[in-house]
């Protein structure tokens, strides 16, 4: 029994610690995790994918270097970094329909809202 116990103790103990470490579950997504939840949810074409990838991908290499030449921190680089989510959205708005656009207009909506909440909630 004491055994069973400490096993499942360091099983806990290891997950926690695998936990902590991908900075608490929020792991940081890549450009095709993005791009594959958008196209289940707003049903894109493949034309739409290859654009949507591309501008996900030159998102991502842009933070990148902003965190690189930051050295961390955040406060400094938060104006550059809505700038550049302001622009990406702006970008994949621009080649989706009109149907698409609505829905990920109100997917952005929904996300500032949840983010408003949590940063009063904090």
């Amino acid at each position: 029994m004491k055994k069973l116990l400490l096993a499942g103790a360091f099983i806990l103990g290891i997950s926690a610690v695998t936990f902590a470490q991908n900075g608490g579950g929020r792991g940081k997504r890549n450009p095709a995790q993005m791009t594959t939840r958008l196209k289940e949810q707003l049903s894109l074409t493949d034309a739409q994918v290859a654009k949507v990838t591309a501008i996900y991908t030159t998102q991502a290499k842009v933070q990148d270097s902003l965190r690189t030449a930051s050295n961390g921190d955040r406060q400094a680089i938060r104006p550059a970094m809505t700038a550049l989510r302001k622009s990406t959205n702006d970008k994949i708005s621009a080649i989706l329909t009109a149907d698409q656009a609505e829905k990920f207009k109100k997917q952005l909506a929904d996300l500032a809202a949840r983010q408003a909440a949590r940063q009063k909630g904090n």
